[in-house]
């Protein structure tokens, strides 16, 4: 009788543990950064898109907090430290984090995409007339030197107009700012002299006098190309199948309230971003043909290329796909 006891009592035990070591997260740390691009995940946290979803998946009560941090170095710190488990940010900061952390027991990879619009280099310079005219007197402000998607397209659009030796000549002119910083920068006049942006501080800042842009990403990459991706860890994802279901789940329905109704989700942006835009300004750019929410990447494969020719990365891909976890691969990306 004891002996059957205490084989009931093994049992419950060994289910316990089984049950406990699959469960789920019971809180998620999500970071984003202050621009237009990131209203997805602003319409998620206002509808708690993400609780929602994963309750109906089986993780009641998950416990989901937002972190706004200014680019992405300090996200792919803040992701390989556990202190968030989403990140938010342009293409080559994860693109660096995914070559470094390939063959690793940890790899890093893109969860989805966000959109696809343009950035703009914004000056006040009235003798910069093109990238051959900034001289050391300038300096360009721009989210992260380096590591940030503005500085990748700098020196994409260096190498195009003044030569490939001459690729990284403007680095040493760049200070990592955040978008609203950089604005209030450029707008004092002083040392800072552009400022490589995005939507809708490059917007505003173009409604003051003498600014005036240099450069459109699109022109540098041929095309339309995605700005924001949202990254996370394969131990995470591998670990929380039913909370990362749900997170895409959750882009996926932000991104559709967007685009069916652009007046909504201006007014959207507005109520919770509290940057100064005006309505009247956030409509007209979500309503630009440039600017499009979407969760299939595109033009991935070019900046992958770029950055392991000129050696920002150790390792090149052969399609965009190895970037991107599985949820990814039916989209007609590229």
């Amino acid at each position: 009788m004891l002996g059957r006891v205490l084989l009931v009592a093994a049992t419950m035990v060994a289910a316990a543990a089984l049950t406990a070591a699959h469960a789920e997260v019971d809180q998620v740390r999500i970071a984003r950064q202050p621009s237009l691009g990131h209203l997805p995940l602003m319409i998620m946290e206002e509808r708690k898109l993400l609780e929602k979803n994963a309750a109906a998946r089986g993780v009641p009560d998950l416990k989901v907090t937002y972190a706004t941090l200014a680019g992405g170095a300090a996200m792919n710190d803040a992701l390989l430290s556990g202190a968030i488990q989403f990140a938010a940010g342009g293409v080559p900061p994860l693109v660096l984090l995914w070559s470094k952390t390939a063959g690793s027991g940890n790899p890093v990879k893109a969860v989805t995409a966000m959109n696809s619009m343009p950035l703009l280099l914004n000056t006040t310079n009235p003798e910069v007339k093109s990238l051959k005219d900034f001289t050391s007197r300038d300096k360009i402000a721009l989210p992260a030197v380096k590591v940030s998607i503005q500085a990748m397209f700098l020196q994409m659009a260096a190498e195009k107009e003044l030569g490939p030796d001459r690729r990284n000549e403007l680095d040493k002119l760049t200070v990592t700012l955040s978008h609203p910083d950089g604005m209030a920068a450029l707008l004092s006049r002083n040392e800072v002299t552009a400022h490589f942006t995005a939507a809708p501080i490059q917007e505003l800042e173009l409604k003051q006098a003498g600014v005036r842009t240099v450069l459109n990403s699109f022109d540098v990459m041929g095309g339309p190309c995605t700005f924001n991706v949202i990254w996370a860890t394969s131990r995470f994802v591998e670990q929380n199948p039913k909370v990362y279901e749900a997170f895409v789940a959750s882009v996926d329905e932000a991104v559709g309230v967007i685009n069916a109704d652009k007046k909504a989700a201006a007014e959207a942006y507005v109520r919770l971003a509290k940057d100064s835009s005006d309505l009247a300004l956030i409509e007209q750019i979500l309503n630009d043909p440039q600017v499009t929410f979407t969760t299939t990447p595109q033009n991935i494969q070019k900046y992958v290329d770029f950055m392991a020719r000129t050696k920002a990365i150790g390792r090149s891909a052969d399609s965009w796909k190895e970037l991107f976890f599985e949820n990814a691969h039916s989209k007609q990306g590229g």
